[in-house]
């Protein structure tokens, strides 16, 4: 980050400090911090203000300084991120990226004149996917085919980080099992050069920056897992790949983005692997008492029971 940027932040309260979740440097905007879905304006001496014209307007140059760093100078070493729009730094956390995209052959090759980065600080939370773990658990062996559902920043990588990392370990009343991980925006495992720099446990394999359908295949043939799991399905090639998981004897949990029965039916090819079954349970979260809470729990043979049409 450039040293200016650094030096206002590092004036900042320490508690404070220490629970933003987001830094945005967006060019001639304001220096803007987040912190638990709440923005706050940052000016020259790291203090927190409510006007724009008292806050620290970012200049070209420091998202430039920035870039800089971030590619160790060397902006062409980082080409292959630039195209997905985002760096994964060591400690697992990301930079966000906007700016011109180039397009060659219908895809993204690398993004120019960058105007904008969004730091997003990565925390662990150890122990929040508890009560979670215990619906998913069919047994002291066995798991519920589970579609863990919610809006935006409701923690659902968060609970679902720490479901790998709790089934993975095991303890004392339930053994490990074997995972594997399909982290295509590298937001579970948080892979720096291939290295999981979060904790997902002991029997856990990662397929860091791959498409979610391809590594699912792949792992099936490759790494014997037990369950795989990723995040953010949705597409026609999801679907596919996970009728093969589930022909293959593997367990899938993975999220969606929906706050309730009705968005996901009305998205075509999560209202199939519904119809089809490819899940037992689906968790909705949301935020009404702190990130990561549950609102509702579904059955997906009660679904069907009553009838999909009569779901309102």
């Amino acid at each position: 980050m450039d040293l200016n940027i650094k030096n206002i932040l590092g004036s900042l309260e320490l508690k404070f400090l220490l629970e933003i979740d987001e830094i945005r440097l967006r060019v001639n905007k304001p220096l803007m911090v987040c912190r638990s879905n709440e923005d706050f304006l940052i000016n020259k001496n790291g203090k927190i203000v409510k006007s724009v014209d008292q806050a620290f307007i970012v200049r070209e140059c420091e998202i430039y300084n920035s870039l800089q760093l971030l590619s160790q100078y060397s902006l062409y070493s980082i080409e292959e991120e630039l195209s997905k729009g985002f760096i994964t730094l060591k400690g697992g956390h990301r930079v966000g990226i906007t700016g011109k995209a180039i397009i060659e052959k219908g895809n993204i090759k690398t993004i120019k004149y960058v105007n904008g980065l969004n730091y997003r600080i990565m925390r662990e939370v150890k122990g929040c996917s508890q009560k979670i773990s215990k619906i998913i658990r069919k047994d002291s062996k066995d798991l519920f085919h589970t579609l863990i559902a919610g809006p935006p920043k409701t923690g659902k990588t968060t609970i679902l980080r720490d479901l790998v990392r709790r089934f993975s370990t095991g303890d004392e009343q339930y053994p490990g099992l074997k995972i594997g991980v399909v982290d295509e925006r590298s937001e579970i495992a948080g892979c720096h050069r291939g290295i999981p720099q979060n904790d997902v446990g002991i029997r856990t394999d990662v397929l860091d920056c791959c498409p979610k359908a391809q590594g699912i295949i792949n792992l099936i043939r490759s790494m014997s897992p037990e369950v795989i799991v990723t995040d953010e399905i949705g597409s026609k090639e999801d679907l596919v790949s996970i009728h093969e998981a589930l022909s293959a004897g593997i367990k899938i949990i993975t999220t969606v983005h929906g706050a309730n029965i009705e968005e996901l039916l009305n998205r075509p090819y999560i209202s199939q692997m519904i119809r089809d079954r490819l899940f037992e349970k689906i968790i909705f979260l949301d935020n009404s008492k702190g990130v990561g809470t549950i609102s509702s729990v579904v059955d997906v043979k009660d679904i069907i029971r009553i009838g999909i049409e009569n779901v309102s």
